[in-house]
Parts: structure tokens; C-alpha cells; sequence
């Protein structure tokens, strides 16, 4: 075991949290050394000192990286100090481990809290529609066929929609309540409006509840060095009137339900009349739905637990496959900046927070869906890139070399290498008024 440092624990891709091993990162970089014919363990040794010198500074508290985290700031440090053959070397050995656990697992649903069925399934659609990648992307958009392609991607995504509402429909004798699930701009709510409408025409009545409004004060959170709210947690909400008003509305019996403004971070009690009439099914929309105690009052055979994400494989020009939360980091970008009075930029800066919270509380739970719907559109990217690209410039340059901001920084550097040669859209009028990326754009016929 590596010396005993600032940095004790980290958290792995399954959202486990486990001790920090610098020989770890002696032994991958020691790896990479080694495939360029220069292997050198001392030098190894030097560079993760310097790996984990970065983490310290980035990392405080109880803030804690993530195995892709430290991977990125290696990479970094390496290209920083003139390694740039050893730093392909070590892209190209992480590469084929993730190539390695895609393998392994490819015969399960989920293994390791990933659905690799489910992306697999996603990659194939991609290369069948062609826009599985950067290149691939813009050659439609030249052509003239991004309409065609964004029409197809709502199709796509409305189908699976309309796939997990059959099989509501299926134990409709059981369910009362419906949880849609998933991380921070997933896009839950179009999924909930569009899921809706599937089980009404189906002839079950529905009525929604507003978890956010059950909110604390954002004044009674903790505040970090910088003076950001860290909100992403479940605890942040009231899960004690949620599970009472949970009962109740199962009971028969009415609530009164809270008020959260997200402009001025204040809730208000006893706001909204609300009540369950006989035969009508609960749908929850919710970061934290698959989060035990959220709904605990209620039995778990009354539950159908629908889980989304950007599942998107989707490849830069490099031949990386982008991040899912940089999909939605772009996502809550533009959404914050349009209904929730924040900059582009401090959303990218309060990024760790939201990861933080789904490695260890969303990520852990995807195994108990009932089933998992992909929501990255190929054709939101070059859409958000034309609105957002400025604002990841900025973030890169600013943040360079700040130690205190590194994660804002790597996140800002990777999603700017794989936007930069995309084409840009600017025209959104092709986008449906009922698509999923309305949500974040704006302009949708539903009401959010």
C-alpha cells in the first residue's frame, strides 16, 4: 500500500468507495513506459507523486475522485511534463482495459451498475444510422440530412419511451406508483410528459408530484470554499414529508404540498392542495427516485422503476467515446442559463457536486429498474455545441492552471477536444416541439 496521504479513499466506476493506492498509478504509468520501449520505474514513480500532488489540491474535504478523475489528471501530468509519447501510450492501455470490462460483461444486463446490453444496443443503432461519430456527424449535417437525422432520434427515443410504458400497463392491477429516474438532466420530465401520455391512452389516470419542491432552504446546506450549495445530495430534501405525504396519498387521504423557488433557493409550506382519487397512479420524477429512502412508505410491489440516461456511444474524432456526463454536463448548461439564473460557467464549476452525489447515490441503484431508457440524441450535439462552445472555451482557459478548479478544467479541455471539430448547428427549427432536447433549448409545446 502507497504512503499514507491527503488523499485516502476514491470511488470506483461501480460507485464503491475504496482506498487510495498510488503504486496503482506507478504500475499504469510504469505500463505505458514500457510500451514505448523506455520503461522506467522510477520515473513512474516520480510521475505519480506529481499525479497525486494534484489530486490533493484539487480534492478536499470530503470530496473524492473518481478512477476516470485520476485518470484524466495522469494523462494531464504527463503531457504537462513533456511525456507526450508516454501519455498515447497510457490513453491507448486505458482504452483497451475499457475495451476489456465492455467484453467481459456483454452477455449481462447490468454488471458493474452498466447496462451493457443496453449500450450495445445503442452503439449498433448509431453506425445504422450513421452518426456514431464526430466524422460521421458532420458528413450528414453537409449533405443536408440533419432534420432526417434529428426526426429519427426523437422517433427512437419515443419508442423506448413507449416500450416501458406497455409493461406499466401490463401490472396495472399492482402498480400505484411510477418513479423516472436517472441523473441530472437525463431528462426525466419529457420522459414523465411522454410516458403520461402512453398510459392514458392505455386508460390509467395519472397525477405527478414535484419531488423538487420538497427542498430545503438552500441557506441550511453546506457551503464549500468557494461558496457553492452542494443541493445533489438526497439529504437535500425533505425525504421525511416525502415519505409521510407517500403514505397519505396511498391512503386516499390529502396533502398539502411544499413550494421550492429555485431563484431565490426558499421553500414554502402547505402550498399546493394535492390528493390520489381511487384507481389514479402516482408518477414521481426524480434525481434521487431509486434512492431507498425517498420512497420507503411504499410497498415495493406497488413500484415500476424507470431509469434514463445518456447511454450515448458516441465517438470523438480521436475515437473516444464521449463521457455520459459530459453529455448532460452540456444539457444543464444550457438549462440552468435559461431557467435557473446561473452562467454556463458555474454550472461547469458545481459539476463535482452532482457527480459526487450519482457515483454514491444513483449510480449504485441502477440494478433494481424494471427498465432503462437511452436519452442521448446524436443530433443534440452539434445543437448545444452552436450555444455552449464559447462558454467551454472560456471555462478551459480560465481554469488551466488553477489547481483548486482542475476538475472544471479536465472537464472543460475533454468536452472542447471532442466538440472543436464538430460541426455547429445553429438553425434549431428542424427540432420537433415535442423532443427531448426542448427540455434544455427551450421552445417546447409541454409545459415544465
Amino acid at each position: 500500500m502507497a504512503t499514507v496521504s491527503s488523499i485516502q479513499r476514491i470511488v470506483k466506476r461501480n460507485g464503491s468507495v475504496v482506498p487510495y493506492d498510488r503504486d496503482r498509478i506507478v504500475t499504469a504509468i510504469y505500463r505505458a513506459t514500457a510500451a514505448v520501449g523506455k520503461g522506467n520505474r522510477s520515473l513512474a514513480a516520480s510521475l505519480a507523486r506529481q499525479v497525486e500532488e494534484r489530486l490533493i489540491q484539487a480534492y478536499r474535504g470530503d470530496m473524492l475522485p473518481s478512477v476516470e478523475d485520476v485518470q484524466d489528471v495522469v494523462e494531464g501530468v504527463l503531457m504537462d511534463h513533456g511525456h507526450s509519447d508516454l501519455a498515447r501510450s497510457y490513453i491507448i492501455y486505458r482504452h483497451q482495459r475499457a475495451m476489456l470490462r465492455r467484453g467481459r460483461a456483454l452477455t449481462f444486463d447490468i454488471a458493474d451498475n452498466i447496462p451493457y446490453r443496453k449500450i450495445y444496443e445503442v452503439l449498433r443503432w448509431n453506425m445504422e444510422q450513421q452518426c456514431e461519430s464526430v466524422p460521421a456527424l458532420n458528413r450528414l449535417i453537409r449533405k443536408g440530412y440533419f432534420p432526417d437525422l434529428a426526426a429519427l432520434c426523437d422517433r427512437r427515443y419515443a419508442d423506448e419511451v413507449r416500450r416501458a410504458a406497455l409493461q406499466v400497463l401490463e401490472r396495472r392491477d399492482d402498480v400505484r406508483v411510477v418513479i423516472v429516474a436517472g441523473p441530472s438532466s437525463s431528462g426525466k420530465t419529457t420522459t414523465t410528459i411522454k410516458l403520461s401520455e402512453t398510459l392514458r391512452e392505455g386508460g390509467l389516470a395519472l397525477k405527478a408530484i414535484n419531488i423538487d419542491n420538497y427542498f430545503f432552504d438552500l441557506e441550511m446546506h453546506p457551503v464549500d470554499e468557494f461558496g457553492d450549495y452542494d443541493y445533489e445530495t438526497p439529504e437535500a430534501l425533505d425525504l421525511e414529508l416525502i415519505n409521510e405525504h407517500l403514505a397519505r396519498l396511498l391512503d386516499g387521504k390529502p396533502v398539502t404540498m411544499p413550494f421550492y423557488d429555485f431563484k431565490t433557493g426558499r421553500r414554502t409550506l402547505n402550498v399546493t392542495p394535492f390528493r390520489l382519487r381511487k384507481r389514479e397512479i402516482l408518477l414521481i420524477d426524480s434525481l434521487h427516485g431509486l434512492y431507498a429512502d425517498m420512497t420507503r412508505s411504499v410497498p415495493e410491489h406497488a413500484k415500476f422503476k424507470l431509469y434514463v440516461e445518456t447511454l450515448g456511444q458516441f465517438r470523438g474524432a480521436d475515437g473516444q467515446f464521449m463521457r455520459w456526463a459530459d453529455n448532460r454536463l452540456l444539457r444543464r448548461m444550457i438549462r440552468d442559463m435559461h431557467f435557473r439564473n446561473l452562467k454556463p460557467i458555474e454550472t461547469l464549476t458545481h459539476w463535482h457536486y452532482v457527480r459526487r452525489s450519482e457515483l454514491k447515490n444513483i449510480i449504485p441503484f441502477t440494478k433494481h429498474t424494471d427498465y432503462i431508457v437511452n436519452t442521448a440524441l446524436p443530433s443534440e450535439l452539434p445543437v448545444l455545441k452552436a450555444r455552449l462552445f464559447r462558454y467551454i472555451s472560456l471555462g478551459r482557459r480560465r481554469y488551466r492552471d488553477d489547481a483548486r478548479r482542475l476538475d472544471a478544467y479536465i472537464r472543460a479541455n475533454r468536452v472542447y477536444e471532442l466538440l472543436k471539430p464538430l460541426k455547429p448547428v445553429r438553425d434549431d427549427t428542424c427540432i420537433a416541439r415535442d423532443s427531448l432536447l426542448r427540455e434544455f433549448i427551450g421552445g417546447s409545446h409541454y409545459t415544465y
